[in-house]
């Protein structure tokens, strides 16, 4: 049985509880002295207990349930083994750690950094990605250069994380006046949210997340670097052999050996960052001002295509900004700035009519969609539609030929995208079928419309209190510094 579909309103429910009955009767069941070995006690129970955290880069809604980065990790560890899989939210990242090291729970699979400290009460996997640790200001006010300009009790970090450790590193080796204040969520959401409130100054956070979450909290920014990037890994008990290690541990380099790490790592981070502090202030504001005018016709092309409403509209913001009336120096126009060829194939008389442009575009990505080989698996499909939408299905197909060409796979975005820039340059467009275009449009197109969409399902699956905070800080404070938008090309 899977209780992570039970989303984010019911995972304190029953924590308490199901971390007491590990102390009665967990560790003695998997780690109980001679007999089977510890990975084979868990096959033989069938089920796999995961200890995690709410999170932009661990686990969080999506569009069709629970996601996140080291959820799909856990999942495709337990499928792998024939386990069924159950999450638990500890209340706190000391929770966390301390039933990971009692062996409560089979393994923590939290973004945790393999620390020198914390190997002395847990083991760790072999790493499977890398963050670095930064300093978050909130953008308009002073920003510190240093720690040596953060004053006492400034500084928010979440108790017991690796940043609290640097933080004592730091105090021992040259900055004993350092001190911070503590916080027993283990959510970096939250510290992101109090910085772009306002009510705290600064706060530790890792960059990856930084990068993902600040899409919701714009006013959130990176003051200064604090360290390298460090180890992530997951985090087992010490007890017991080290059968699971093991298995955790080839289970990474098969992922690593067949590209699924390099692939999962793409989709989760590839495209984090693209989006600043101008473009996010501007997306929320259209969803507060122009979307309720459009959504209505947006679920009406999902019920008639069976695609996203939100994927659609992300489509139709990047397009427009949901504009109906906008028009392109090329002659395309409205919400999703369909062509008069493509308006015509699709049976459109008026591409300024939203309603009508809403669901031609609908349709015409459906029909992008079909002529993607069927062997072609989510999410990479969609990102290939999206990119044959913006730049045309026969350059699309240009750049799937150059891709085959340099021994790639075709049928993988992460590969495709790298190839499709050098539809520019006459080397490359003069011996393709449907020559020159400008190829790095159509990567800045999916990257951006992944953002847009990932926005708008976080912003649909959350309380009615972060929508209304959201909704209500379209207009920025006096003092704000907003960094200047990157010039970027106009989808024509």
């Amino acid at each position: 049985m899977e209780l992570a579909s039970r989303r984010q309103r019911v995972f304190a429910i029953g924590i308490a509880s199901a971390l007491l009955l590990g102390g009665l009767f967990g560790i003695h069941v998997l780690y109980e002295p001679g007999g089977l070995s510890v990975m084979q006690r868990i096959q033989q129970s069938g089920r796999l207990l995961v200890a995690t955290r709410v999170g932009p880069a661990t686990y969080h809604a999506g569009a069709a349930g629970p996601d996140g980065f080291e959820y799909t990790l856990a999942r495709r560890f337990a499928q792998d083994h024939g386990l069924d899989i159950e999450f638990v939210f500890p209340r706190s990242l000391a929770a966390l750690l301390d039933a990971t090291e009692r062996g409560t729970v089979h393994l923590a699979a939290a973004g945790l950094s393999d620390t020198p400290q914390r190997r002395r009460r847990l083991r760790f996997s072999d790493p499977y990605r890398q963050t670095g640790e930064q300093v978050v200001y909130r953008r308009g006010s002073r920003r510190p250069r240093s720690m040596d300009e953060i004053g006492p009790g400034e500084l928010h970090v979440i108790a017991h994380s690796a940043h609290e450790e640097t933080l004592h590193r730091l105090r021992r080796s040259g900055l004993p006046q350092l001190s911070w204040q503590r916080q027993t969520n283990p959510d970096s959401l939250a510290l992101l949210a109090a910085i772009d409130q306002g009510s705290i100054r600064y706060a530790m956070t890792d960059s990856a997340e930084l990068d993902l979450g600040r899409r919701l909290y714009r006013h959130a920014a990176a003051a200064f670097n604090l360290s390298a990037p460090r180890p992530i890994a997951w985090a087992m008990s010490p007890s017991g052999d080290s059968s699971l290690q093991d298995a955790v541990n080839a289970f990474f380099r098969r992922l690593e050996d067949n590209g699924d790490l390099q692939r999962l790592r793409a989709r989760y981070f590839g495209h984090r960052g693209r989006l600043n502090f101008v473009d996010t202030r501007e997306f929320w504001r259209n969803v507060r001002d122009r979307l309720p005018g459009l959504r209505d016709h947006f679920e009406q092309a999902a019920e008639l295509t069976g695609i996203d409403w939100r994927l659609l509209a992300a489509i139709g913001y990047q397009e427009s900004h949901w504009r109906s009336d906008a028009v392109s120096p090329t002659g395309v126009r409205g919400v999703m700035m369909l062509t008069r060829a493509t308006a015509r194939q699709l049976g459109i008389d008026d591409r300024v009519d939203p309603v009508q442009s809403i669901i031609g575009g609908a349709k015409y990505l459906r029909r992008i969609e079909r002529r993607i080989p069927e062997r072609v698996s989510e999410p990479d499909r969609l990102w290939l539609t999206l990119a044959g939408y913006n730049v045309g299905f026969g350059h699309l197909e240009d750049a799937r030929m150059l891709t085959e060409r340099d021994g790639a796979d075709p049928d993988l975005w992460l590969e495709v995208k790298q190839r499709l820039p050098l539809l520019a340059q006459k080397e490359y467009y003069r011996s393709l079928r449907y020559g020159f275009a400008r190829g790095q449009e159509p990567v800045d197109y999916v990257d951006n419309i992944r953002n847009y969409y990932e926005m708008l399902v976080w912003f649909t699956t959350s309380n009615q209190a972060v929508r209304d905070r959201l909704l209500s800080a379209g207009d920025d404070q006096p003092g704000s510094d907003p960094e200047p938008p990157p010039a970027q090309p106009r989808q024509g």
